[in-house]
């Protein structure tokens, strides 16, 4: 069985010769460029905004040879669930949603969000992403109630 790979990994080489005479100099010196700016822009952007940010994460999504960017946007979290955030992103304008994440606290412990509770249903924490709104809610149980935390979304850009 073999797998098609569709790209390599960002790699740059660690060691390379240049020529002492000029114009193969300038032409080594190109492709060195070259090569440190493709790998560089090939790599994920470890920028967490609170406005949209692109990722430098690229999507083929079947079907498509072109490849799609996505964006990122963080959230802070303050307050007990029922949360309503506006997002500003229009739908009609993006692919969709790639990551849907965050942490919260209750003041002692730290939990991922959407949070589940395998022993009790009720006190799960769902997320819910419409038009207009990220809609934190809690379960009718006893969740741990969010103090504080973050969440992030990261979309499929159209642009």
């Amino acid at each position: 069985m073999s797998l098609a790979i569709i790209n390599n990994s960002p790699y740059l080489r660690t060691t390379r010769t240049f020529p002492t005479e000029p114009q193969p100099l300038s032409v080594e010196i190109t492709k060195s460029y070259l090569d440190i700016a493709n790998v560089v822009n090939e790599r994920t952007i470890g920028i967490y905004a609170t406005s949209p940010s692109i990722t430098g994460n690229t999507w083929f999504l079947t079907g498509s040879n072109t490849k799609q960017q996505t964006l990122r946007k963080v959230f802070p979290l303050t307050g007990p669930a029922p949360i309503a955030i506006n997002h500003g992103i229009t739908f009609t304008s993006m692919g969709g949603f790639v990551h849907i994440y965050g942490t919260f606290t209750d003041g002692t412990n730290w939990y991922p969000l959407p949070y589940v509770d395998v022993a009790a249903a009720g006190n799960q924490i769902q997320v819910v992403i419409n038009g207009t709104q990220i809609l934190i809610t809690a379960g009718a149980g006893a969740p741990p109630v969010i103090t504080t935390g973050t969440f992030v979304i990261e979309w499929l850009s159209q642009t």
